[in-house]
């Protein structure tokens, strides 16, 4: 497996367009219009490759000079619980670190709270709805190490 960092405008990122369709906004009825590249532009977005094809990915979007928030965090559903998520989230936070964040946050879908919490996150505050499912925002210190 290879993860990296891709571009707006090139296959790899169709692909990842429809990746995040498949696994998380098809299921819950939400258009293909929601994923927005113009918004899309100034983030670092990730992509887990097994030789061409994508079977991971997730984008970092910058909060503040301090903070930046992972989301669309998507991997096929068919290779699910193989450590393909860990591993991109791994490479999200020492990419972070690298540029010099020192907290990376999420809003997290209730169904994944656990699969973070192993990742090292922690819930803060109150559950909140997005698109109509239940979320809760997750931290992690990006200076204490992995």
């Amino acid at each position: 497996m290879e993860i990296k960092i891709i571009k707006i405008g090139t296959p790899e990122y169709e692909a990842m367009t429809d990746l995040r369709m498949k696994v998380l906004l098809n299921p819950i009825g939400i258009p293909r219009s929601y994923i927005d590249p113009e918004r899309e532009k100034t983030d670092i977005l990730i992509g887990a490759f097994e030789g061409e094809q994508m079977i991971g990915c997730c984008i970092l979007s910058s909060v503040d000079d301090q903070i930046i928030q992972l989301r669309q965090m998507a991997v096929d559903l068919a290779i699910q619980k193989k450590g393909i998520g860990k591993a991109i989230v791994s490479f999200s936070e020492k990419l972070s670190r690298e540029k010099g964040y020192t907290s990376l946050m999420m809003n997290a879908r209730d169904t994944v709270l656990g699969f973070y919490q192993k990742c090292g996150y922690k819930i803060v505050g109150e559950q909140f709805f997005e698109v109509g499912i239940g979320h809760h925002r997750m931290e992690k210190s990006l200076t204490a190490g992995c």
